[in-house]
């Protein structure tokens, strides 16, 4: 059965995560919190941001700089900027 949350990022009810993704209190606010939608808008960002700055995931400030960009997308309304990157409606 798919459980149903109030997705912060898309400001609307929608279906949840099916389990939490992440560890910790952060994981938990996402899985609270953010749609399956909002995830996989936010999944398809976070690569396009890996790539671009050219960020290891075994670096630990390389981590935290995603998981910032995570939150300010997520939780606080913010658009990832993309150096370079020109959303396809604005072409």
């Amino acid at each position: 059965m798919s459980r149903t949350v109030f997705c912060q990022r898309l400001k609307k009810e929608a279906p949840g995560m099916p389990f939490q993704l992440i560890p910790g209190e952060l994981g938990k606010r996402i899985f609270d919190n953010i749609c399956q939608e909002a995830w996989s808008e936010w999944q398809k960002k976070q690569t396009m941001l890996i790539n671009e700055k050219k960020l290891n995931m075994m670096n630990a400030d390389h981590r935290a700089l995603l998981q910032e960009e995570m939150v300010k997308y997520l939780f606080e309304e913010g658009e990832v900027q993309i150096e370079g990157y020109v959303p396809p409606e604005q072409k």
